[in-house]
């Protein structure tokens, strides 16, 4: 929270990620249906367009609360 580099590295990964869970399969969304697709969009214009207005402590809430469970679906995913 403290350092300014370290929040704009993690709201641009923030905004990669969500950008990458456009291109999904629809498949893989309705095998999910616990994750807020429609959010992750909606989060992902909150962090392209918001600039000043993004809430840090919100971004680092998801890094750690929800971030881990989608993380989780993706690797399950992958193996």
């Amino acid at each position: 929270m403290e350092s300014e580099l370290i929040q704009d590295a993690v709201l641009r990964n923030l905004q990669t990620l969500a950008e990458s869970t456009q291109r999904l399969s629809d498949e893989t969304r309705l095998a999910h249906t616990e994750i807020d697709w429609k959010g992750i969009a909606g989060f992902r214009n909150v962090l392209v367009h918001g600039y000043l207005g993004v809430d840090i402590a919100r971004c680092w809430e998801i890094v750690e609360v929800e971030l881990p469970s989608i993380m989780k679906m993706v690797l399950e995913r992958l193996q």
